[in-house]
C-alpha cells in the first residue's frame, strides 16, 4: 500500500509471485496464501486500470484456488479455508468492479455448471455484489 499507484511497475513479476503463491497448499495455517490474497486485494485496489487486461488470468488462478482449498481433504482447519475463500471472494468482486463486471459476466458460465455448494456460494457473492 506504500508503493499506491507505483506499483504498476513491479506489477508483471508481483503477478507471477502472487500467481505462484495462489498454486500452493503452504500448510495446516495458510499463512502465505492469506498473505498474498491481501497483496493481491491491495494490489488490486491501487493498480485498478491495469487489471482488466490481467483478468484472464487472475479469474483462473483464484478460481483453481478456490477449487482446491474446497476440495483439500488435509489438516487445513475450516476456519482458515473460510477466510481463504472470502479472500479470494473480495478479490473476484474487486476485479469485478475494476473490469465494469466482466468478472460477473464470465462467471455466470461457471456458476450453471458447477455442483459444488462452497463454489457456488462464492460465485453468487461476487454475482450479488454491486
Amino acid at each position: 500500500s506504500r508503493l499506491g499507484i507505483l506499483i504498476v511497475r513491479h506489477l508483471k513479476r508481483l503477478e507471477r509471485v502472487m500467481l505462484g503463491y495462489l498454486e500452493v497448499c503452504d500448510g495446516p495455517e495458510e499463512e502465505a496464501r492469506l498473505g498474498i490474497l491481501e497483496t493481491l486485494q491491495c494490489t488490486i485496489e491501487h493498480a485498478w486500470p491495469r487489471m482488466p487486461c490481467r483478468l484472464p488470468v487472475l479469474l483462473k488462478a483464484l478460481l483453481k484456488m478456490i477449487w482446491d482449498v474446497h476440495t483439500d481433504q488435509g489438516s487445513t482447519p475450516e476456519p482458515v479455508k473460510a477466510a481463504l475463500l472470502q479472500g479470494a471472494t473480495e478479490c473476484l468482486i474487486l476485479l469485478d468492479r475494476c473490469s465494469e463486471g466482466q468478472v460477473k459476466v464470465l462467471l455466470e458460465g461457471v456458476y450453471s455448471s458447477c455442483e459444488e455448494n462452497c463454489v457456488r456460494e462464492c460465485i453468487r457473492k461476487v454475482q450479488e455484489n454491486t
